[in-house]
């Protein structure tokens, strides 16, 4: 049985703690948390979640280590869990733009070190997930965490020098996703239709656009051209999507994204 620990019990620690206790791995692993907030792990114990008092504890118990904590305080919990990293510890980050180097510097120089890009509907079981690793790590433990992630939703095994391109992608796209279905949510409150009706209506779309993406076999473009009849209603509202250079707006605010991860690596 694997013991798998949590340091952190924020909303993704929590979300995968959950896919896994909810699916068939549950059955093969014991899962242990630490929260400085001891609230947030004693809510897990309905998920077989056991409560751990200190970093040091974690490291004892679990071979595979969660780091579910942000970028700006993992260096304080690298430094508590430097004495009791060994070679056989399976590291696994979820902070955004912490390169393995970072943590092998802060730990060992052989830690094994999994890097993972997740997104919030992982709360929801819908996660889209990229993993990368160092040569450290062997395939069987790989493996074991990348199943985690797939038992939680979509998961992709990418290049780790890729991991803060990345983050644009799937970590943060959610949260620009939600701006652009506010700005058809508010749309529909001007011209007198409920949010809940707009609200509805819009994650439907969401959801059947994005299954044709995935499963229609058509190309963005060829999709694009399915909506847009000659002179139609389609064609008007892209017109101005167009002047208002949308795929550059959004290339943009992926670059914003990505060099804020570089920042946040150093």
């Amino acid at each position: 049985m694997n013991n798998i620990g949590f340091i952190g019990a924020g909303n993704m620690g929590t979300a995968i703690m959950k896919g896994i206790s909810t699916s068939s791995l549950g059955k093969n692993v014991q899962l242990h948390a630490f929260d400085p907030s001891t609230e947030k792990v004693t809510a897990l114990a309905e998920y077989n979640v056991n409560s751990c008092s200190s970093e040091k504890e974690i490291m004892e118990k679990c071979k595979y280590v969660f780091l579910a904590v942000k970028p700006q305080i993992i260096e304080d919990v690298l430094e508590a869990i430097a004495p009791y990293t060994t070679k056989d510890t399976v590291i696994i980050s979820i902070a955004a733009g912490i390169g393995d180097e970072f943590i092998a510097k802060k730990t060992i120089s052989d830690v094994k070190v999994i890097l993972v890009m997740p997104n919030t509907p992982l709360l929801l079981g819908e996660g889209a997930s990229a993993l990368s690793r160092n040569d450290k790590v062997t395939d069987d433990e790989f493996g074991v965490v990348l199943n985690i992630f797939k038992i939680c939703g979509k998961a992709a095994v990418i290049s780790k020098d890729k991991m803060k391109e990345i983050i644009a992608i799937n970590g943060s796209s959610p949260a620009f996703i939600y701006l652009f279905a506010k700005g058809f949510i508010d749309y529909a409150a001007s011209v007198g239709i409920s949010a809940e009706t707009a609200e509805e209506l819009f994650a439907q779309s969401l959801i059947g656009s994005a299954k044709m993406i995935t499963d229609s076999g058509n190309t963005i473009d060829e999709l694009i051209k399915m909506v847009s009849s000659p002179g139609g209603t389609t064609l008007a509202g892209l017109d101005r999507l167009y002047e208002g250079n949308l795929t550059e707006v959004v290339k943009n605010c992926c670059e914003s994204c990505t060099k804020r991860a570089y920042e946040l690596s150093k």
